[in-house]
């Protein structure tokens, strides 16, 4: 779901689970190790440092294809080295650039509202062409868009889908704090992307602090379980939160600086 430029900038969610430093005196809940003490968190900064972003000029299909199929050669080339040095098996998540709303994704059909999701069940990456990723040729919010998406990739395959909490009617406020939280997190992670090959880009500094001011992309996500009509803050988190954990990937480069189920609830709401 695209709200003004300036505004949190959310995506929609097929069917969900609905389902640094952290201060001694605002500590964060109990979550489950592999959502809090998860291996990622320890193999440091990535280092791939280049990566040739293409330029998307119409914004057609065929075009936002090929953006994402050199995106993805960079974001697997980037990750593959820190889920192996975690322990757990590395596998490229298959993608796919949709037209319309409705379309088959492997966990329902595309939302309206959705910039783009990721379906655990087949580790797919929907993208929507829509004008809202690409009203600006300087916009990042395509980049920040596909690299919160492989986000969700990396908690696949680093087993943090199935630490979730499932909706069971009376949990509510326990299910949409750890969505908001794994949205966030893939938020950060898309962030430690682009800060790792930032100075490949050609980009200026000010269009990454626009996308930090707007709230970054919100993204989507596939999961199983009941489906969520009310997203937005709610799953995603403030704009003001949103950025600041993109940033904060950017700005640390590392999987360990997005450890949100550390976070107190004051930096997750």
């Amino acid at each position: 779901m695209r709200i003004p430029r300036l505004a949190l900038m959310a995506g929609a969610m097929a069917s969900v689970l609905f389902a640094g430093t952290v201060p001694a005196a605002a500590s964060a809940p109990a979550y489950k190790p592999v959502l809090a003490k998860n291996p990622i968190y320890k193999t440091g900064e990535l280092g791939l440092e280049t990566c040739e972003e293409p330029k998307v000029l119409t914004g057609s299909a065929d075009e936002v294809k090929s953006y994402m199929d050199v995106m993805l050669d960079c974001l697997n080339a980037a990750w593959e080295p820190k889920i192996k040095k975690a322990g757990f098996t590395f596998s490229k998540p298959s993608f796919q650039v949709v037209t319309k709303v409705g379309a088959p994704t492997g966990c329902g059909k595309y939302p309206a509202g959705a910039l783009a999701l990721y379906c655990s069940l087949n580790k797919k990456i929907t993208l929507l062409v829509q004008p809202a990723l690409v009203e600006e040729q300087a916009d990042m919010l395509l980049l920040v868009t596909v690299a919160h998406e492989y986000g969700h990739h990396i908690q696949q395959l680093t087993g943090m889908f199935k630490g979730l909490t499932r909706y069971n009617g009376k949990n509510e406020a326990k299910v949409l704090d750890e969505l908001r939280r794994f949205e966030l997190q893939a938020e950060c992670l898309s962030g430690v992307f682009i800060g790792d090959v930032w100075h490949s880009l050609g980009r200026r500094q000010t269009e990454f602090d626009y996308l930090v001011k707007g709230g970054g992309s919100g993204g989507g996500l596939g999961l199983i379980g009941v489906k969520v009509e009310d997203w937005g803050e709610k799953t995603h988190g403030k704009p003001t939160t949103v950025g600041r954990w993109l940033k904060r990937g950017f700005d640390t480069e590392s999987a360990g600086g997005c450890n949100t189920f550390k976070a107190p609830k004051s930096q997750v709401i």
